[in-house]
C-alpha cells in the first residue's frame, strides 16, 4: 500500500517507516524543514512538502494515498514535560493539526487513517485492569487528545477505516529515556504518582511494528503497550541503570509546581494490550519492562560514571 506519514522523521515515525518499508509497503513522508528533508533522505523515502497546520499542502501530499499515518507532535523533553507552557504547540496539534490530516485525508480519498493516541485518557483504575472499554477521564490537560480521537472516530465510515493507537510512555532509545537517567544519576526526583501503582509503557523496539499491525486493523480504538510495571519498579530501574542506590518520587511541592499537567502523567494505568493483540496478531519484541530496556539510551547518555 502506499503509506503517508506525517511526523514520519519523529520517534515514532523513523520506527514505523522501517517496519513498512521491511513489510514492502511504498512509503512516503511529509516534511516542512530541512533538518526533517535529511532524516527522510538517511531514511530513503520521499519527503513531500507539507505541514499538519496547512490543509492544502496536506491535501496535495495525500494525493494517491491508501493510508495516511498521522504521528505529527511535539512531546516536550524533560521537566519541561510537566509544566503547561512547552504542551501549547502538542495541544494544537493534537486538536486542529488532526482535523486538517482527517479533512485532507478525506479529500484526497485516503481508504485508511492511524493516528497515535495516548494511554492516559484513561481515569485512575488503581489496581484495576483497564481495557479499550474503561472509564475516561477528560480533563483540560487531556481534552486535546481525546479532541484528536474524536476526529479519527468520525473518519471512518462503511468505506473508510480510522484507527487509533493508545501508545503507553515510550521507553528506549529515545530522549526523554536518556534524560531520566541523567536525572537519576544526579539525584533528581523521577518518580511519578505513587510507588505502588501502575505505568502503562512501550518499548521504542515495538511503535515500528505497532504502526505496520495497525494497516490490517478494523476501525476503532487500540492500547498498544508491554506488560504495565510498577512505577516503584520502573523508577529503581533508572536508577539500577545508572549505578545509583535508588532515586525518589516527587513530593506535595513538586505536584504543586507542576499542577495539572501531573496529575493524568501519574495516574495508575495498568492497561491490557490483548485486544490489539487479538485484532492483528501483534506482540511486543519487549513484553516487559526490566533492565535491558535502557541499553541502547545508555550507549547514547553522557554521563560522567557510563
Amino acid at each position: 500500500m502506499r503509506t503517508v506519514l506525517t511526523g514520519g522523521t519523529g520517534v515514532i515515525g523513523r520506527a514505523a517507516v522501517v517496519s513498512l518499508r521491511r513489510a514492502g509497503h511504498d512509503v512516503a513522508v511529509v516534511t516542512r524543514s530541512p533538518r526533517a528533508d535529511r532524516v527522510a533522505a538517511a531514511l530513503d523515502v520521499p519527503a513531500l512538502r507539507g505541514d499538519v497546520l496547512d490543509r492544502a499542502s496536506l491535501r496535495a501530499a495525500f494525493d494517491g494515498a491508501d493510508v495516511v499515518v498521522n504521528l505529527a507532535g511535539r512531546t516536550p523533553v524533560g521537566h519541561s514535560a510537566l509544566t503547561p507552557g512547552p504542551w501549547r504547540r502538542q495541544d494544537v496539534l493534537r486538536t486542529q493539526g488532526v482535523a486538517n490530516v482527517v479533512h485532507a485525508a478525506r479529500a484526497a480519498g485516503v481508504r485508511r487513517l492511524v493516528q497515535e493516541g495516548v494511554s492516559y485518557l484513561y481515569a485512575d483504575q488503581g489496581d484495576e485492569w483497564i481495557d479499550e472499554r474503561s472509564p475516561l477521564e477528560i480533563t483540560t490537560t487531556t481534552e486535546p487528545a481525546a479532541v484528536g480521537e474524536s476526529h479519527v472516530q468520525d473518519f471512518g465510515s462503511c468505506s473508510r477505516t480510522g484507527v487509533v493507537l493508545r501508545f503507553g510512555g515510550i521507553v528506549g532509545d529515545d530522549q526523554q529515556t536518556r534524560y531520566w537517567l541523567r536525572a537519576a544519576e544526579a539525584g533528581r526526583r523521577i518518580g511519578l504518582g505513587h510507588p505502588s501503582d501502575w505505568a502503562h509503557v512501550v518499548h521504542t523496539d515495538d511503535l515500528g511494528d505497532a504502526v505496520l499491525a495497525a494497516l490490517h486493523a478494523p476501525t476503532g480504538v487500540y492500547n498498544v503497550g508491554a506488560e504495565p510495571v510498577q512505577r516503584h519498579e520502573l523508577v529503581q530501574g533508572y536508577a539500577d541503570a545508572m549505578g545509583v542506590e535508588s532515586t525518589s518520587f516527587m513530593g506535595p511541592v513538586g505536584r504543586w509546581w507542576i499542577g495539572p499537567r501531573y496529575e493524568p502523567l501519574a495516574r495508575s494505568l495498568r492497561v491490557c494490550s490483548d485486544h490489539f493483540a487479538s485484532q492483528t496478531g501483534w506482540q511486543p519484541h519487549r513484553p516487559k519492562f526490566d533492565a535491558g530496556w535502557l541499553d541502547a539510551a545508555l550507549r547514547r547518555c553522557p554521563s560522567a560514571s557510563h
